[in-house]
């Protein structure tokens, strides 16, 4: 899984080949710190079709604004620089791959 910032993000995100999973995140944030695990599961099983990467909101508040996230863990999946799906809250991986499955 890819750390992403205000600096980069155009990059990492908008500009990828691959739909892109964008943790927006936070320290503090008890059910964000649940999904790292599964994060990283999900970054490795789907490398090929899937870019998994975390923004923290706090260090990268011109993002955040951008996207209007408010509550954390939230969920946005990117496809040709577009945002195409937004979740809240953390789910098990299960429930996470079905969400995804249309965009994938």
């Amino acid at each position: 899984m890819i750390d992403v910032t205000d600096e980069d993000f155009a990059a990492q995100v908008i500009g990828s080949e691959l739909p892109v999973l964008v943790e927006f995140t936070a320290d503090w944030c008890p059910p964000c710190r649940q999904m790292g695990p599964v994060l990283h599961a999900l970054a490795a099983e789907e490398a090929d079709r899937l870019k998994v990467v975390q923004l923290n909101v706090d260090r990268n508040p011109v993002t955040t604004n951008a996207y209007r996230v408010l509550s954390m863990p939230t969920f946005m999946v990117f496809r040709g620089g577009e945002p195409v799906r937004a979740m809240v809250g953390a789910r098990p991986k299960r429930r996470l791959l079905a969400e995804l499955a249309d965009v994938l």
